[in-house]
């Protein structure tokens, strides 16, 4: 039987990238990956020429059978995403769980993901957190976000830059515009920053400073 590796890739700097990463991307048959052309950049960089085939959020379901048939006859796998670990906002749930249901291997090996720095880095509790992701895109993210009102924890998103302020705008009608915020983009690349403040402070500053890039947002829990 094949084993299916989930494998970190950095979420920026091509330099986070651990060596056991590299050598498992080298050593498996084939590398599932979100876009061949995103992906290339980081095989070729660091010379790893194991074949590629895309698996990504519009064809992962009907691509189950395929890969899991080559994992029972014996071929070893890595998932990778664009960035970051597959399965945080990203492709990877469904097929670890189509492969577990068939008694075979899953392996995540250690590495980047964009949620964790920027907690840290936020100056918010961090012992204890509550992880989002994206908000619904459309119905229910009010709904959402007022289930999240008590919540005494460290809450984390993410958001991609023209939804950004809109989103800042529904956490200060819901959480209260004096709500302390974090808000990091790009991070581990080149034009990296994080703005600190209330939610009120962070909404005119974004409102004068065009978002770009993608964001992950820290909040404050409701401690009173």
């Amino acid at each position: 039987m094949g084993e299916l590796y989930l494998v970190p890739t950095p979420i920026g700097n091509l330099g986070d990238v651990t060596f056991r990463a590299v050598d498992t991307l080298k050593m498996v048959d084939l590398i599932l990956v979100e876009d061949t052309r995103t992906s290339s950049k980081l095989l070729n960089h660091y010379k790893v020429t194991t074949p590629m085939q895309a698996f990504h959020m519009h064809n992962e379901h009907r691509k189950l059978e395929l890969v899991t048939s080559k994992l029972t006859a014996g071929i070893n796998i890595a998932l990778i995403s664009d960035a970051g670990t597959p399965g945080i906002s990203d492709p990877g749930f469904l097929l670890v769980r189509e492969v577990l249901s068939l008694n075979l291997k899953v392996t995540c090996l250690p590495g980047p993901t964009a949620l964790i720095p920027a907690l840290v880095q936020s100056g918010f509790a961090s012992g204890r957190f509550v992880f989002e992701g994206f908000l619904p895109s459309k119905k229910g993210r009010n709904k959402r976000l007022e289930m999240l009102f008590n919540e005494s924890r460290t809450l984390i998103f993410y958001e991609s830059p023209h939804k950004l302020l809109k989103t800042l705008g529904q956490f200060s009608e819901i959480f209260g515009p004096d709500r302390g915020v974090s808000i990091s983009r790009e991070l581990s690349k080149m034009f990296e920053e994080t703005y600190r403040g209330s939610i009120k402070d962070a909404l005119d500053h974004f409102t004068t400073q065009i978002p770009k890039g993608e964001f992950v947002i820290c909040i404050a829990g409701n401690n009173k």
